[in-house]
C-alpha cells in the first residue's frame, strides 16, 4: 500500500511560514504532480514527504504508517533530483548499485536489478561509462534507475527535467510517462511546467504562495478553473482576461470601460453592473468581422498554427489562430468569443462565478 496522505502540513522557518496548511491525497499506484511558481512551497512540500524536511505541523502519512518522525532512510521512498546528483568516480552499472549494496544486497541480487532496470530505460550498453561521458537525457536516466533497484513504495521526481533541452525534454515526459505505466508505482512529481503536469499527471495539485488552489483530473483543473490563479496558470498561451461589468439590461453580456460588449452563457446570481473579470482561452477565439477589437503587436507563426499577441485597450489579449492568416504589427483584427467557453470571475476573490 503505497497511498500518502498529507493532511493539514504546515512549514515554519522562525517566524515565516511557507506552507499554511496543505491537504492533499495520492492514491496508491497514481501520479500525482504539484505545480504552481517558484516559491510557492512544491519543492519544500516533496522533501518533506522524503523526510528532508521537518514538520512543523500536521500528518504525512505513507500507506497506514505516519512518517512525520521517520527517517528518510526508513521510509521507502526513492526521490531524483533535478540535479542528477551522480557520483562522478562511479560507473552508471556502480551508480545504479549503490543503494542496494548500503543495504547490504547481495552480488547476485545486485546483478539481477541493475540489469533489470538498465533494460527498461535503455541502458544496458552504457553500464560501463562514467557520468562525464553521458549526455544530459542518459543522466537522468541513470538517476531514474538507480531509484527504480530500490523497488520503493514511492518515487518523488523534483523538477528532474528542468535542466534538459526543449527537445529531450518532450523526449524524458514520454519516458518518465511509459515507466509509470509499466511500474505503477505511486510518484509524487514536482514541477513549475504547466505542460508537464498536464501530460504527465493522473491528478494535479495547483499551489500557490504555500496554500493548494485546485487539485483534480488535469481535463478538470482546465476545463473547470476554480478561481482565476489556476484559470490563468493551468493552459498555454494563458487565459484570457478583460476587465468588465455585467449587464442584464435587454441582453445579457460582460461591457469592458472601452464600451466592447462581450458575449457570454447566461449567468445566474449576478446583479446587473456587476464587476467582473472576463476569460476566454486563446484557442477559443475565431477572427471575424466584428467582436473584440485586438490591435496586434507580434505575430508567432509556429508552423501548425499562428500566435498572435495584442492588447485590448491597455490589456494584453492572446489568440491561436489554427488557419493561416495575414497580419502585422500595428493591425487591428476582430475576435469572436465562443461564448460556451467563457469564464466570469469575481474581481476580488478571484473565484469563478
Amino acid at each position: 500500500m503505497a497511498e500518502i496522505t498529507i493532511e493539514n502540513v504546515r512549514k515554519a522557518y522562525g517566524t515565516l511560514e511557507v506552507l499554511h496548511g496543505v491537504s492533499a491525497k495520492a492514491e496508491d499506484g497514481e501520479f500525482v504532480v504539484l505545480v504552481g511558481p517558484s516559491g510557492c512551497g512544491k519543492s519544500t512540500l516533496l522533501r518533506m514527504i522524503a523526510g528532508l524536511e521537518t514538520i512543523t505541523s500536521g500528518t504525512v502519512r505513507i500507506g497506514d504508517r505516519v512518517v512525520n518522525d521517520v527517517t528518510p532512510k526508513d521510509r521507502n521512498v526513492a526521490m531524483v533530483f533535478q540535479n542528477y546528483a551522480l557520483y562522478p568516480h562511479m560507473s552508471v552499472a556502480r551508480n545504479m548499485a549503490f543503494p542496494l549494496r548500503f543495504q547490504g544486497a547481495s552480488r547476485q541480487e545486485v546483478d539481477e536489478k541493475v540489469k533489470r532496470s538498465a533494460e527498461i530505460l535503455g541502458l544496458t550498453a552504457l553500464l560501463d561509462r562514467y557520468p562525464r561521458q553521458l549526455s544530459g537525457g542518459q543522466k537522468q536516466r541513470v538517476a531514474m534507475g538507480r531509484a527504480i533497484v530500490r523497488d520503493p513504495l514511492v518515487f518523488l521526481f523534483d523538477e528532474p527535467l528542468s535542466n534538459l533541452d526543449a527537445k529531450l525534454r518532450v523526449q524524458m515526459r514520454v519516458e518518465i510517462k511509459a515507466l509509470h505505466q509499466r511500474l505503477r508505482t505511486t510518484i509524487v512529481y514536482v514541477t513549475h511546467d504547466q505542460i508537464e503536469a498536464m501530460t504527465l499527471a493522473d491528478k494535479i495539485v495547483v499551489m500557490r504562495d504555500g496554500v493548494v488552489e485546485q487539485a483534480g483530473p488535469p481535463l478538470e483543473v482546465y476545463d473547470s478553473p476554480a478561481n482565476q490563479f489556476v484559470a490563468g496558470f493551468i493552459g498555454s498561451p494563458a487565459m484570457n482576461f478583460l476587465n468588465a461589468r455585467f449587464v442584464a439590461d435587454g441582453k445579457e453580456c460582460a461591457r469592458t470601460a472601452e464600451g466592447i460588449d462581450l458575449p457570454i452563457s447566461r449567468p445566474t446570481g449576478l446583479a446587473d453592473n456587476q464587476a467582473v473579470v472576463y476569460g476566454i482561452r486563446p484557442e477559443h477565439l475565431e477572427v471575424s468581422a466584428t467582436g473584440i477589437p485586438v490591435v496586434v503587436s507580434v505575430v508567432e507563426p509556429t508552423g501548425s498554427e499562428t500566435h498572435i499577441f495584442g492588447k485590448v485597450g491597455e490589456q494584453n489579449f492572446t489568440t491561436v489562430v489554427r488557419e493561416r492568416i495575414s497580419v502585422a504589427s500595428g493591425d487591428t483584427i476582430y475576435l469572436q468569443p465562443k461564448a460556451r467557453h467563457v469564464y466570469l470571475f469575481d474581481s476580488e476573490s478571484g473565484l469563478r462565478l
